[in-house]
């Protein structure tokens, strides 16, 4: 990647997994940026609800990425991720390994599977967990077994590589998502022993370059 590059402003926070995507499809391309921290709450200069984050995000939410090349800012991590791989995936590192419409539309499907159904139901999980103030089993059960039934989904896709990526042909951006969903696991306090092969694929993505330096650029970022 050209070194006139400036560097590309990842917005996160300490926890959540989302902006952790994206530092692992930064980290993949050789990108340079850097991490501005946020703190959950409404003060004006340092809350993800306060008047200085809004005027990036109108929602609220992190990730967002400021890119000082192009001019753009972009929210969500979906949009983010897409934005990435137009500008500057141009080896195609992250996007589907194959030409043909089946290819995109199987990188696609497992894209929205993750935004749309396993990360809600983990983040909900989560939320019944450790976070509602009045303890709701009901809403935790529902939760906890949506949750299970996405890593049985993704158990099921998985055969199709061993264990080894998400999409045959090797790690995409559609591994990138997943991964720090899927790390969640722990504490959402749900097991992984009846996925084995989610476990492998868990452990041995996580031991890659891009996701171990995206991890550090976040807790670096938080020291």
């Amino acid at each position: 990647m050209s070194s006139s590059l400036k560097p590309l402003v990842l917005h996160a926070h300490t926890t959540g997994p989302n902006p952790i995507k994206i530092a692992i499809a930064l980290e993949k391309l050789g990108l340079p940026y850097s991490v501005k921290l946020w703190e959950f709450g409404d003060d004006s200069e340092n809350g993800l609800k306060g008047s200085k984050f809004l005027a990036i995000n109108e929602n609220g939410r992190v990730p967002a990425l400021e890119d000082p090349n192009t001019g753009v800012v972009s929210w969500e991590s979906g949009a983010i991720m897409n934005y990435i791989r137009r500008k500057y995936d141009t080896n195609n590192q992250l996007g589907p390994q194959g030409k043909s419409e089946q290819d995109i539309v199987d990188f696609e499907k497992w894209e929205y599977f993750l935004l749309t159904t396993l990360g809600p139901m983990t983040g909900q999980t989560n939320w019944y967990r450790h976070y509602n103030e009045t303890k709701n089993e009901d809403a935790l059960n529902r939760y906890v077994a949506q949750t299970h039934r996405c890593y049985q989904v993704l158990e099921g896709q998985l055969k199709k590589t061993d264990g080894d990526s998400i999409l045959p042909g090797g790690y995409t951006a559609v591994d990138a998502h997943y991964e720090p969903w899927v790390r969640q696991h722990a504490y959402a306090e749900l097991s992984l022993d009846d996925y084995p092969l989610v476990s492998k694929w868990l452990k041995k993505y996580g031991e890659t370059a891009e996701v171990k330096a995206a991890y550090k650029k976040i807790q670096d970022a938080a020291s």
